[in-house]
């Protein structure tokens, strides 16, 4: 056996116990006659002691040899240590090291393998076998770990079957860009891979598993960002003869356990806000609530005045940003230019101090007076100490840009706490969104999502009105998972697939399973998948899920370990059918 214990877990009583340990070699330090060697596992370390008085020569002097990342086995007596480190479950003891084998040697790695590493993030990426010897990567694979396990147990405790569907599936035109796979054997046919298993799960509620989910791998070829991969994972469920408010409860329940057993936390209130409120009030719809700084709208107290720039827009819209009436000109002209920048398109901002003798002073005062600035603090709920800032313009694009700002200024104050945790169900979303370019509607979730009942009739008239019967989950400003409860009659189906401007010969190409499979019994039914990637992060209190991800793909796509994609030899190409013109 190569290890008797792991090295994390002996301690002052198992003084005098003979041990048989193997790992890595974190670091050693010779004093000639003596010396020590961490040694390290996935578990913790323990510190090894040779002896030129009290261990053998032979193993004394191979000691001497070792190098960092060394693989190797020791036997020897647990003894207790003279220099003790409270900063480690071990540090009551060491090892004197009777047996020595060196498993494997190892070359002198290119960064150094602690928690605070001198390795840039390409560098780990590339030998990322080694970056996740480290601890902080290491513990949040074991944190994602943990936080599957409790999804497991508290859905499979209410009944719900974990069941795999298909990777090789049919591509569909909606939603982002499929991967797709050629088939060898159908010549000129190609396999997509999921983006996720909508339709599966549908069928399967068809088949009577009412209630299903699966922790699944899903694919997107889209572009990426710090909080999204090419592969991603979903906690993936389904349920049927439910409504919304079923999902609802079942789901909060799911969240609630998990900020109960990961992070101690007790939430009792799931507020519920609809997407119309959500994008007034906070311009998003996914709004961070663990903050204030709603927005108020101005038009009543902003429009009447000689101000061009305001009388010409559709949208005059403040937030009141508290204790920042003590910011320096140099600090607004900052945030100014901020606005201003491309990723937020701002033309510029409009600020009023609410000073604390209850007065105000603005960058307007020459149009506004004090009973106009007084009901600007009203309406957005400024206290004296504060600074309002105002934005205008058309009232979609000015809501996104205040939004922007919104979330920069909650950074900057230090009001997104990572440990404090506010979640929100998101509701009645739009079921449609129309393609101003195109001028077809889309499915603002996907075109299995059922209209809103008392929403039906306007599906003929105002498609643009009807609300969908469908919930976003929001934590802490990050949309964590959203669903629907689905359309589950054909007649239905057909209806929306003819909005959505398929013709039925296309819809029968694309989705005639699904509609044929309606014909002979479908239940009520409807669901929600969760990300398990962005949840993981958000909950061990990080913005980005790349150290939560054990091969994670870099900002281009790639894998730079592997170095894939790649390409693949003519062969190949031409067993699949392949034909590729090099210009």
């Amino acid at each position: 056996m190569y290890r008797s214990h792991n090295c994390g877990e002996l301690n002052a009583s198992n003084i005098n116990t003979e041990v048989t340990l193997a790992g890595w070699v974190q670091k050693s330090r010779d004093k000639g006659f003596m010396n020590w060697v961490d040694l390290r596992d996935r578990y913790g370390i323990t510190q090894l002691i040779f002896d030129e008085s009290r261990s053998d020569k032979t193993v004394f002097e191979l000691a001497k040899t070792l190098g960092r990342e060394f693989v190797i086995q020791v036997k020897g007596t647990v003894i207790e240590r003279e220099a003790k480190n409270k900063n480690i479950p071990t540090g009551e003891i060491e090892i004197l090291v009777t047996e020595l084998t060196i498993l494997n040697a190892a070359l002198t790695p290119p960064f150094t393998i602690e928690d605070e590493t001198d390795g840039g993030e390409d560098i780990r990426m590339k030998y990322r076998y080694l970056d996740i010897r480290r601890n902080p990567v290491k513990n949040s694979l074991l944190f994602r770990h943990k936080v599957a396990m409790e999804v497991r147990k508290y859905l499979s405790d209410l009944d719900f079957c974990e069941v795999e569907t298909p990777y090789l599936i049919k591509s569909t035109p909606e939603g982002a860009r499929d991967f797709v796979v050629p088939s060898r054997m159908n010549e000129g046919q190609f396999y997509a891979l999921p983006q996720s298993p909508q339709t599966f799960k549908q069928l399967l509620m068809v088949g009577g598993m009412d209630k299903y989910f699966q922790i699944v791998k899903c694919f997107r070829d889209e572009d990426l960002r710090a909080d999204r991969q090419p592969e991603f994972t979903q906690i993936d469920c389904e349920m049927a003869f439910v409504e919304q408010e079923d999902i609802l409860n079942v789901f909060e329940g799911l969240t609630r356990h998990l900020l109960k057993e990961i992070k101690g936390i007790e939430v009792d209130k799931f507020p519920r806000i609809t997407y119309d409120y959500a994008m007034k009030t906070y311009g998003n719809d996914k709004p961070d609530i663990r903050f204030g700084m709603k927005f108020g709208e101005l038009n009543e107290f902003a429009k009447h005045k000689d101000f061009p720039v305001f009388n010409a827009a559709e949208l005059v819209v403040g937030i009141a940003v508290p204790g920042a009436g003590n910011y320096t000109r140099k600090e607004i002209d900052g945030l100014i230019d901020w606005v201003k920048r491309p990723q937020v398109g701002a033309s510029g901002m409009v600020y009023s101090k609410c000073n604390d003798d209850g007065t105000f002073k603005s960058s307007v005062d020459k149009f506004y007076d004090q009973d106009d600035l007084a009901q600007w603090a009203k309406i957005t709920g400024a206290k004296p100490g504060d600074m309002i800032f105002v934005l205008s313009g058309p009232a979609d694009k000015t809501r996104a840009q205040l939004s922007a700002l919104r979330m920069e200024l909650a950074t900057r104050l230090g009001l997104r706490k990572p440990e404090e945790f506010a979640p929100l169900w998101v509701v009645d979303f739009p079921l449609l969104e129309l393609d101003e370019e195109t001028g077809r509607y889309h499915a603002m979730h996907h075109p299995f999502t059922s209209p809103k009942p008392e929403d039906m009739a306007l599906l003929e008239t105002e498609p643009g009105k009807v609300r969908a019967n469908a919930y976003d989950m929001v934590l802490n400003g990050n949309e964590i998972g959203g669903g629907s409860i689905r359309i589950h009659d054909k007649a239905t189906q057909q209806l929306m697939f003819k909005y959505l401007g398929f013709t039925e010969e296309e819809a029968k190409a694309q989705f005639g399973f699904l509609m044929d499979a309606f014909q002979f019994g479908a239940p009520p039914h409807g669901g929600l998948a969760f990300g398990l990637d962005r949840l993981v992060a958000i909950l061990g209190g990080q913005e980005t899920i790349r150290d939560f991800i054990a091969f994670p793909k870099n900002n281009s796509g790639r894998d730079v370990m592997i170095d894939a994609p790649a390409k693949i030899d003519d062969a190949q190409l031409k067993e699949l059918h392949i034909k590729v013109d090099i210009i």
